[in-house]
């Protein structure tokens, strides 16, 4: 019965038919990928009648379709950016750009900036008309109202506000103004302006667009700043300054109740702050759910630099300390952040008290009930922050502190542990990686109570396979009143009382037994909790096949889900409307496009939208298939075979093996064409008449290397096996951890034909001593705990360092390689490339290095990637196809000939 279910579903949402895979006949380019198109965004109206979907080139023109019910294509907007649907949903708004093509050929006739078009605003009814705002420079779209406000012009400052409906008169307009926003739940719009000289006063106003009620609830030409709604706009509160360069030590808190006029509630010098701290600029203003707390910012009064001392004459320099708590380069990489920091306190608006509640010595700080609980929860990490160096983890100091008077109690001291807080903040919860259990500590009197043994609960992860503690399936979140914490063990959901009261309970029953992994789908984002009695939607992972399902699961009593929806493909992107049961979301494989369906959830009846797939028509395609094998040293593995299309197995082709280390669970995805930035397309290769292997890789700890070649190697002899591999013709790709993988492998076999290794890292003695520059973090952690897996110091374990860096055995190297290595690259230190280059060169071995000047880990700038593609390609097809050498690898591209020439 299940299999009839799964063949009307694909009837009905339309499948990749085998007519149009053997009418193609083209292959695809890298103009191709640049050209296709994606889903880059979709929404659903809140009535559920109505769906749009963005439709994006890699380089070009977006696009968003709109869609009614029944499937029918309603609308097109060119040249599309942002796109919402409005709060009656009678309404869709979308902001268009200039066309790339056109505003591209004004800036070579050195068209200035202030010259080049501007965006513009469509307003479009469901009912078939249309607004549309020219000049467009930006917009608002208020979430409960159907009302926009706007400004245009690059120099014309003026707010307009106005409803969507056009048949309305009602317009508002204000000049000169610097910032607005619509609040969260209702019509209230607040607006700074510096007004004029007629009859608009500088200050701040607030508009109610339900009654047309404008009022000014702080004058002043200073400095407005952090201004923040409560949710339902009835609250206003901001920061203010007079004097616009005093900020940084002026600033005062104001709020303003009901619309009426602000009052200064918090100034400088309050005597509930520390001595010589200020109202921060940068701390967040945030009212609690109930609107009866204020919390903001404050901080040490901001050093100023002396200015009576010429920055010529004062020594620049930088002093590291070997104990200091923090390595000097993540304190200059948080720079910027650190000055800016700010320690929460709470103004009471029904009593006028204000309490300090977090400070330098205990920083962070998380709220409960949305700020409605007695208690917060207070962190630091600091005192032990110079072992995480080489830890990769940090443990922390845990305190509750008191809302109403700041009061702080110990909860724990020096703790692994992630300490989060339940919905209402009843109870801190964690999962302690050292020992592999949950727990739960009570805020109220401190109570810990572990809910999970090694034993009782498998709550980590069972194929952890680097040199350190395994991390936990995670939760589902918490229910009503904190009664349950529902946490997920490798298969199934699990129902815990925070007081380990009550026996666990697993909800889902079968999920280990059928070895499908269940987890929630969060359709409501506003959803604090997960309730019980209401019907819940879980999408599940098979383990043996890889497919995915939409089950149905009410958590109320234990039983096994009950399958909507399950087969041989990926689900992903659902969205639901907000008063209905209608969903929109996509489904794949390899060789079917994710296109956007629409449907209830029972998904009885499934309406595909869009037609990406359409693109395919053309271009030769190829499939995906799963195989098994056994390593080096006994282990089952698995991988994905991607085959090209009319695959002969009488032929032999070439090959190329991409892996990073685990991909057989991505069976079907269908990973869109895309000039990639670090790996090759797929199904560019695949049409161009290569065979792709991505093998699954298990590590050993120590020995990341020989875990790659015990793992890889016995795969790509299976398929040499089967007789339809060129073994003259393999190649092997792979970036970053995957780079170091393959310049590895060069060391240890000829098999390759050719190797391009990205980012990698050749030397693990250097590379243990270089710097994360993306982060300012010391790489030691990733040697001793995390992805390099060498479970040890270069003075503890030597010989692992040496055996597992290919530099010091690059002489047996006997394969071409291509490094791609960018000098801003902020992952793996540059130098790495750079070694790995100057062996080759030295030893007198075929290797080209390209560097994108400026880019970090990969390329980012789409020129560049295309390039990368190209390249890479090129170099492929000399060596696993013999096709002739391009200019680049012949002759080089010398420097004084870089900026003319790109020898292609």
């Amino acid at each position: 019965m299940k299999h009839v279910k799964y063949l009307a579903l694909v009837l009905c949402i339309g499948n990749l038919s085998p007519v149009m895979a053997q009418t193609a006949s083209k292959s695809l380019t890298v103009d191709n990928l640049v050209a296709w198109q994606r889903i880059s965004g979709q929404s659903i109206s809140d009535n559920g009648k109505w769906v749009a979907c963005k439709m994006e080139p890699w380089e070009g023109d977006a696009v968003v379709n709109l869609y009614d019910a029944q499937g029918k294509e309603l609308a097109t907007f060119p040249r599309a950016d942002r796109f919402l649907f409005s709060a009656s949903s009678d309404y869709l708004v979308v902001s268009q750009k200039p066309g790339k093509m056109i505003v591209d050929s004004l800036k070579i006739k050195k068209t200035k900036k202030d010259k080049l078009p501007m965006d513009a605003l469509v307003i479009y009814s469901l009912l078939g008309d249309r607004e549309v705002i020219d000049s467009l420079k930006t917009f608002k779209l208020a979430e409960k109202v159907d009302w926009v406000a706007f400004q245009k012009g690059r120099k014309d400052s003026t707010l307009y506000v106005q409803p969507l409906n056009a048949n309305l008169s009602t317009r508002y307009e204000a000049p000169a103004v610097k910032a607005f926003n619509f609040a969260e739940k209702s019509g209230m719009l607040y607006y700074i302006t510096a007004g004029d000289k007629a009859e608009e006063k500088p200050g701040l106003y607030l508009l109610n667009t339900e009654t047309g009620v404008k009022t000014l609830i702080k004058e002043g030409d200073g400095v407005f700043k952090q201004v923040t709604f409560d949710e339902d706009g009835a609250n206003l509160a901001f920061l203010y300054c007079a004097q616009k360069n005093s900020c940084y030590k002026a600033m005062s808190l104001w709020l303003s109740q009901q619309g009426a006029p602000a009052t200064e509630v918090v100034a400088r010098g309050n005597q509930a702050l520390p001595k010589g701290w200020v109202i921060s600029e940068h701390g967040k203003l945030q009212f609690s759910k109930s609107a009866s707390r204020l919390f903001f910012g404050t901080s040490p009064e901001p050093r100023q630099k002396d200015t009576l001392q010429l920055a010529e004459n004062r020594p620049n320099v930088q002093v590291w300390s070997w104990d200091e708590p923090v390595q000097y380069t993540v304190q200059n990489y948080n720079k910027e952040k650190e000055l800016k920091r700010s320690y929460q306190a709470v103004y009471h608006i029904n009593s006028g008290r204000i309490c300090q509640l977090a400070d330098e010595e205990l920083s962070q700080i998380l709220l409960g009930d949305e700020g409605d609980a007695p208690l917060a929860l207070l962190s630091t990490s600091r005192p032990y922050s110079l072992s995480s160096m080489w830890e990769g983890r940090t443990r922390s100091d845990y305190y509750t502190v008191s809302l109403e008077d700041g009061s702080r109690k110990l909860l724990a001291s020096a703790d692994y542990g992630r300490y989060r807080l339940s919905p209402q903040g009843k109870y801190a919860y964690w999962y302690a990686e050292t020992d592999s259990c949950w727990y739960t500590l009570s805020m109220a009197d401190g109570k810990k109570v572990q809910l999970t043994t090694p034993v009782s609960f498998l709550a980590w992860d069972e194929e952890n396979d680097v040199p350190d503690y395994p991390n936990a399936h995670g939760t589902a979140g918490w229910t009503e009143r904190d009664e349950s914490l529902l946490i997920y063990d490798r298969y199934d959901i699990w129902k815990f009382d925070p007081d380990a009261m009550k026996e666990p309970v697993n909800l889902t029953m079968n999920g280990r037994k059928n070895r499908i992994s269940y987890r929630l789908v969060k359709l409501d984002k506003e959803e604090r909790v997960v309730d019980l009695n209401k019907p819940q939607l879980l999408k599940g992972f098979n383990e043996v096949t890889k497919g995915n399902g939409y089950y149905k699961a009410r958590f109320s009593t234990a039983a096994s889900p009950k399958e909507l929806i399950a087969g041989n493909y990926m689900l992903r992107s659902i969205y639901k409307a907000k008063n209905t049961d209608h969903v929109i979301y996509t489904m794949e494989s390899f060789e079917q496009y994710p296109d956007l369906h629409y449907a209830t959830l029972d998904f009885k009846k499934s309406i595909r939208l869009t037609h990406g797939i359409d693109q395919q028509k053309d271009y030769l395609w190829g499939t995906a298939e799963l195989v098994s094998w056994i390593s080096l040293d006994g282990r089952k593995l698995e991988g994905v075979v991607y085959k090209p299309a009319n695959f002969d197995p009488a032929k032999k082709y070439p090959m190329i093996v991409s892996f990073y280390e685990r991909n057989s669970e991505t069976l079907f995805n269908y990973r869109m064409p895309e000039p990639h930035r670090s790996t090759i397309d797929y199904h560019f290769y695949n049409s161009n008449g290569y065979i792709v292997f991505n093998p699954d890789i298990r590590y050993v700890d120590g020995y990341p290397g020989e875990s790659c070649y015990n793992c890889l190697m016995p795969g790509v002899a299976m398929l040499i096996g089967k007789g339809y591999i060129d073994e003259k013709a393999i190649g092997a790709q792979g970036h970053s951890w995957g780079g170091y993988q393959v310049a590895y492998l060069a060391t240890r076999t000829d098999l390759f034909a050719a190797i391009e290794s990205g980012a990698p890292v050749v030397n693990m003695f250097s590379a243990y001593g270089g710097i994360r520059w993306g982060s300012g973090l010391a790489r030691s952690f990733q040697y001793e705990h995390t992805q390099s897996r060498l479970a040890g110091t270069p003075w503890s374990t030597p010989l692992r360092y040496l055996e597992n860096s290919a530099l010091f055995t690059m002489d047996k190297v006997q394969t071409p390689v291509l490094i791609m290595h960018n000098d801003a690259d902020g992952h793996v230190p540059w130098y790495q490339g750079i070694e790995y280059f100057v062996a080759m060169k030295r030893l007198g071995k075929p290797c080209w290095m390209l560097n994108y000047t400026g880019e970090p880990h990969w390329p980012t700038k789409i020129a560049n990637k295309i390039d990368f593609q190209k390249r890479m390609f090129q170099f492929f097809n000399h060596y696993l196809k013999k096709e002739a050498m391009p200019e680049w690898m012949s002759d080089g591209v010398p420097a004084v000939k870089q900026p003319y020439e790109l020898g292609y």
